[in-house]
């Protein structure tokens, strides 16, 4: 059983991912869908202040710190704990580091960039939105799956 600081650790782990997961499903689920329903100046102009707004928001701490936590609790995995959790605690880990952290780095982020540099109401911003949207939620789906799957495996490693 996980107890004392390694069980606060795994604990901050499952709330971390598990937030993120929310973030990632409500952008999935209604988020998206509502700014594809827009005339594409205004689905660019507003996933841009999105974007921006994103990455000096409170969010950015979550998101990030959710990515040092599961990256310390596969640490602390290999030189503490027992072999009853190992498997469980690094699963939730690389799902989180890797089906999250890592999907954002290599997929949702460089279009966000690419997205930053059309001008709204632009021909190339037109043509560029619904292709942005298909991707970009298609990626975010999978980020949502891995971080709810990660806070999910975290609370069986609990249990």
């Amino acid at each position: 059983m996980i107890d004392g600081p390694y069980y606060v650790l795994v604990l901050l782990g499952v709330l971390g991912t598990g937030l993120v997961a929310g973030v990632f499903c409500g952008f999935s689920t209604f988020v998206m869908r509502g700014l594809a329903a827009l005339p594409s100046a205004q689905g660019v102009a507003a996933m841009n202040a999105i974007n921006r707004s994103a990455v000096t928001s409170a969010f950015m701490l979550v998101f990030v710190g959710s990515a040092v936590l599961s990256a310390m609790i596969a640490v602390v995995t290999f030189v503490v704990w027992p072999d009853a959790g190992k498997a469980a605690l690094l699963l939730g880990s690389a799902l989180y580091l890797f089906g999250s952290f890592g999907l954002s780095v290599a997929a949702n982020v460089p279009r966000n960039e690419a997205l930053a540099k059309l001008e709204p109401g632009t021909p190339e911003a037109a043509a560029y939105w619904p292709v942005y949207v298909r991707e970009w939620t298609f990626w975010n789906h999978l980020r949502t799956l891995s971080s709810a799957a990660a806070a999910l495996v975290y609370v069986l490693a609990l249990a």
